[in-house]
């Protein structure tokens, strides 16, 4: 690992920490991520109100997973298409939030997307959680992307970077809402996947630390878990 960050100086927020975790580690996290998919396998998630499907496919793991379609965005329990409880987050993101998010408690879900050679994500805000103080911190693994961030207004002023295997970024204080996404994937740049394709693995706080009944029900979850 290699806990330090660029391109912090004209956005107070933005951490990258590129080459953060060596090939040996990626491949370990790998190993990982593919035993969560096996018991939460990737579904395509849908547009709100039109269903229009996304170019990438996602899974989830953690007490809490990210889902979208017709009905809207949301935290659920639960995997969209099994009906199953989230596998629990493997040792190796729990870590690498406790090393870069800043903050006391623990992520209540990692998001995994799945990027194909013609995936993209358009700019967005992460803004489906209770408590925006925590920061959102990403894993990337696999193929380079083109990656875009602006700041708090969409149609502002935009820059792009690139995000290698195994680099991390954080987005946290001002940049928390920072419009982001994905413009391409630059593919055949990593051969860790054989399948090729990137994966991303964007670690978030879904409570508020102190929201009693919600935080219960997170904790709950976590004990079905162990």
């Amino acid at each position: 690992m290699n806990p330090t960050a660029s391109l912090t100086a004209d956005q107070p927020g933005l951490r990258f920490y590129p080459g953060y975790l060596d090939r040996e580690a990626q491949a370990e996290l790998l190993a990982a991520i593919r035993q969560v998919l096996t018991e939460a396998p990737l579904f395509t998630p849908r547009m709100p109100k039109s269903g229009r499907p996304f170019s990438v496919r996602m899974s989830n793991c953690g007490p809490f997973g990210w889902t979208s379609d017709e009905a809207g965005y949301r935290y659920s329990p639960n995997h969209p298409v099994t009906g199953r409880r989230w596998p629990p987050m493997p040792d190796a993101l729990v870590a690498a939030w406790q090393e870069l998010a800043e903050y006391p408690a623990r992520p209540e879900a990692c998001l995994i997307n799945y990027y194909g050679t013609n995936a993209k994500m358009g700019l967005h805000q992460d803004r489906d959680e209770a408590d925006f103080t925590a920061p959102v911190v990403s894993l990337s693994l696999g193929d380079s992307c083109l990656f875009r961030v602006g700041g708090m207004k969409r149609g502002g002023p935009t820059r792009s970077f690139r995000l290698n295997s195994g680099d991390a970024l954080v987005l946290g204080g001002e940049a928390r809402l920072a419009f982001h996404g994905v413009d391409r994937i630059q593919a055949g740049s990593s051969t860790l996947l054989a399948e090729g394709g990137r994966l991303n693995l964007t670690m978030r706080r879904v409570t508020r630390p102190r929201d009693k009944g919600i935080a219960d029900w997170a904790a709950a979850a976590e004990v079905f878990h162990e």
